[in-house]
């Protein structure tokens, strides 16, 4: 059993369990449930550097990133930035998230935020609306064809953009519809956790036009992006490179002062 595959078997286990605290009706009567969302592809669209700056405060692969800063403060450290977009990791166990880091960098900003998590399940997406995401993300790797296509469009009927991620063609094959709004590719190999930016070239060709190509993974400077963009990539996701520093915001400011 791989990581991806422990983190799914608990995700199964935890929104069991929420699903019996907080009823969807208290989710879809939240002050945030109304709000009118922010769309990141549109934003990716119009924006010169497509930097999405990620909240993380450890990961499988590099245990603890930084324990030590507020969302709150990295959320206007990057909206000052300018980065296009936020994303929230909001996994408890293996990545020390919560629904409450959304919620607080909500409360913060005004760009889009995309909630990080492994989504199973619709209830994952009526929490992400009333948390104040404005993105979720579907993973490829877990979800069947079916299940891509129904979450999607569930998603899309509560006003959220879509980010689906893959890997490789096969699994990039079986996503390609019109409920998505963006088409990630993970650089990282999640069997091995070896990154490499070659995945996101050599799937570029194969992504039709409709949907905005982001990178995500192993981005740590410019010339990477400067590459990319060049492979028709209009979004960067970037994780550790701003979190492991002492200020993220700081960081993202010199980034994109370099890539402008």
């Amino acid at each position: 059993m791989n990581i991806l595959d422990k983190i799914i078997a608990d995700k199964h286990k935890e929104v069991k369990l929420k699903k019996k605290i907080i009823p969807a009706t208290q989710l879809e009567n939240s002050v945030l449930f109304d709000r009118e969302t922010n769309s990141l592809a549109h934003k990716l669209q119009n924006s010169t550097t497509g930097i999405i700056a990620e909240h993380k405060r450890r990961s499988p692969s590099k245990s603890v990133i930084n324990q030590n800063v507020s969302v709150q403060d990295v959320a206007e450290g990057y909206e000052t930035a300018g980065v296009c977009g936020m994303s929230v990791l909001t996994d408890g166990k293996y990545f020390g998230g919560s629904l409450e880091d959304l919620l607080l960098a909500r409360s913060s900003v005004t760009m889009p935020l995309l909630r990080k998590e492994f989504i199973i399940d619709e209830y994952q997406l009526l929490e992400a609306k009333a948390y104040g995401a404005d993105v979720i993300l579907l993973i490829a790797a877990v979800l069947s064809k079916d299940q891509i296509k129904s979450l999607s469009e569930f998603a899309k009927s509560l006003s959220l953009d879509v980010l689906l991620e893959v890997h490789n063609q096969e699994e990039l094959q079986k996503s390609i519809m019109p409920s998505l709004d963006m088409l990630g590719v993970n650089n990282r190999n999640l069997k091995t956790f070896e990154v490499s930016t070659d995945i996101s070239k050599s799937l570029s060709t194969h992504i039709p036009d409709d949907f905005i190509k982001v990178s995500e993974s192993g981005i740590s400077n410019i010339e990477a992006i400067k590459d990319l963009q060049q492979y028709g990539y209009k979004g960067f996701l970037i994780g550790e490179n701003f979190m492991k520093t002492e200020h993220p915001g700081t960081s993202a400011i010199e980034f994109i002062k370099q890539l402008k």
